[in-house]
């Protein structure tokens, strides 16, 4: 039998050419929000011929004050975009046939002005030059974090245009996929989640006015976009307490972004506030994919801890979701495209130069990539 994960997927006007997909990850490795020039282009020209259909670039501040740390790549400046764009190209140069690139929208609110994790973590010092984070109220991250501003109302347009400019830019740059991070804990997710939002304006309090801010986001960024571009939404399934958000809470957000365009949700779970214990175990946030695409049809993205390309293939195939991104795996095994498709039995195309390696019973690269 066919390998379902190996199958071409459309996500709104976007066609790849497997159901893989690279999980963002923040490589803290930018200045001033631009892709380092060495860094950066290897780095996504070894995930372009990776064998994942669609690449996702890291959690990209689209303000300077949106970043996690000072080493978070950005969209908030025309160097920021020139940087991307040096970037993208430079992978696209050797990407597999089909691959394609996305970017991850992000605002880090009360989890910002943080240390590079490599360097610690903890929140930056005055003397390594903090800056104040905000927050849908004035609720710090954990006891030892710094207590956010409460994000006024008169600051909010603002925000909306600093997301719909950073994916004109990512678009401008060569990226075709772009979704917004309204999870682990950074500024989207905060509002949604009735651990970081005590608001008590049209932004806080009941469900409906905790999306506002996202929806919002969402509407102005898809209605900024070309038709060319597919837009998605990584959401939270569960804050992993009953006090927060619930699956329940993750349909309804899936069904209104949705109704307004939106092409697919990639779900995950949990990072809101410290403390919180998650039962780790492989696959464990695919029970919130599968109720969100089972109860809405939205197109939808399963992560956590997925590593073997039996795990990945039967979660597709049993329709728990419509494709599987994985992170750490690509980073222990950046050829784990080539290795899932030996075992699963199907025929991707190797960069001709690799060649040599391909197995035997495959044809070779030059029929497979029509040369002639």
């Amino acid at each position: 039998m066919a390998s379902k994960l190996f199958e071409s997927m459309r996500i709104g006007p976007v066609e790849l050419p497997n159901r893989i997909a690279v999980a963002p990850m923040c490589q803290y490795s930018a200045h001033d929000g631009c892709a380092d020039a060495d860094w950066h282009p290897q780095h996504w020209t070894t995930l372009a011929m990776s064998g994942a259909g669609l690449v996702m670039i890291e959690a990209t501040g689209v303000q300077r004050a949106g970043r996690i740390s000072h080493g978070c790549l950005g969209l908030y400046s025309d160097a920021n975009e020139a940087a991307v764009a040096r970037g993208v190209a430079a992978a696209k140069r050797f990407a597999l046939p089909g691959t394609r690139f996305g970017i991850q929208l992000q605002h880090a609110g009360r989890k910002g002005s943080a240390q590079r994790p490599f360097e610690g973590g903890k929140p930056l010092s005055a003397g390594e030059d903090a800056w104040v984070t905000v927050a849908p109220s004035a609720r710090p991250f954990a006891p030892d974090w710094p207590v956010p501003e409460a994000l006024a109302a008169a600051a909010i347009p603002a925000l909306v245009a600093s997301y719909r400019e950073a994916a004109l830019r990512a678009v401008r740059a060569g990226i075709d996929v772009i979704e917004l991070h309204a999870a682990h804990g950074y500024l989207l997710h905060q509002f949604l989640s009735p651990l970081a939002n005590g608001r008590s304006d049209e932004y806080g309090g009941s469900p409906e006015n905790r999306m506002r801010l996202p929806l919002e986001i969402a509407r102005a960024v898809r209605a900024a976009l070309p038709v060319g571009a597919a837009f998605g939404v990584r959401i939270t399934g569960s804050d992993w307490t009953n006090d927060g958000i619930v699956p329940a809470d993750a349909v309804t957000f899936a069904r209104r972004l949705k109704d307004l365009g939106t092409d697919y949700v990639c779900v995950t779970s949990g990072g809101i506030a410290g403390g919180i214990s998650i039962p780790l175990s492989p696959g464990y946030q695919v029970p919130f994919a599968a109720k969100v695409r089972a109860e809405t049809g939205i197109c939808t993205r399963a992560v956590g801890l997925v590593t073997e390309p039996e795990h990945a293939e039967s979660i597709v195939a049993g329709g728990e979701a419509d494709c599987v991104a994985l992170a750490r795996a690509f980073l222990d095994d950046p050829r784990w495209g080539w290795h899932a498709a030996q075992r699963l039995g199907a025929n991707i195309a190797y960069p001709p130069p690799y060649d040599r390696v391909r197995p035997a019973q495959w044809p070779p690269a030059a029929a497979r990539l029509g040369a002639k």
